[in-house]
């Protein structure tokens, strides 16, 4: 008598492998941004949206490649972690974000039920997310003391840059996708 056939975990090796290599070139990317912050803010801060777009990147690249439940928020943990190494002081933020932002993906996803994997789910993701970012970075940044254009450029970017980095992500992601990193191994 035969065993019936094991089924793969959701979470596997190979799945959680992917995550961390996407975790890892986004934390990188992440670092980045973090290290740029201080000086966006002193220099342009109606540009700080556009900076801080960037950490949409680990969850949409994750769910875009593999199009499973969790990959959002494990990726962006991973990626806050490596990020923290560039910026030190910021790693309080970037485990909250990667909560955050991984969180409001996840639930997004979830509310497909893990079946609609459009560029659209994706899109409304990066809008929840962005509308969130100029909201509180408005009022923690105290851009009340800009001008009036200044603020709506603020507001206008603040939104558009996790929009703009969910585009990316998408492009990478599909790329890794055509590449076969989804592809589960054949047993041979």
């Amino acid at each position: 008598m035969s065993s019936p056939p094991r089924k793969t975990p959701v979470l596997s090796t190979r799945v959680l492998l992917v995550c961390a290599a996407i975790g890892v070139a986004t934390g990188v990317a992440g670092g980045i941004a973090g290290a740029l912050t201080p000086l966006v803010i002193a220099a342009a801060a109606p540009l700080y949206g556009l900076v801080l777009g960037v950490h949409v990147l680990p969850g949409i690249i994750a769910q875009e490649t593999l199009r499973l439940p969790l990959v959002a928020i494990i990726t962006h943990l991973i990626a806050a972690l490596v990020a923290s190494a560039f910026a030190v002081a910021f790693a309080p933020r970037f485990l909250g974000t990667a909560l955050l932002f991984g969180g409001i993906q996840e639930l997004v996803a979830a509310a497909t039920r893990y079946r609609a994997w459009g560029a659209w789910r994706f899109f409304i993701s990066g809008g929840i997310i962005g509308v969130l970012v100029a909201v509180v970075v408005f009022f923690a940044a105290h851009l009340s003391v800009f001008p009036v254009w200044a603020q709506a450029l603020y507001l206008v970017l603040s939104v558009f840059g996790p929009i703009a980095w969910t585009a990316v992500a998408l492009w990478i992601g599909a790329g890794l996708r055509r590449a076969g990193v989804a592809r589960p191994r054949s047993r041979g």
